[in-house]
């Protein structure tokens, strides 16, 4: 995968795909977490929102930046 994508002819870094793909699938993550009322297992649900976004958005990274 290339370093930078043009979009619209501004050349952009990649990472900030990788960060909307990120943002996507925890998104995803915390609607299936919480429609099945899953966060009741856990001490701090916005602490373990913000691991997971930081955890798929670092796996994505590297496959980039590797």
């Amino acid at each position: 995968m290339p370093r930078e994508i043009a979009f619209h002819g501004l050349y952009m870094p990649t990472i900030t795909l990788m960060f909307l793909i990120a943002a996507g699938v925890a998104w995803a993550l915390d609607r299936f977490l919480a429609g099945y009322d899953l966060y009741r297992f856990f001490w701090h649900p916005a602490l373990l929102r913000l691991s997971l976004f930081v955890c798929l958005f670092g796996a994505l990274a590297l496959t980039v930046y590797r």
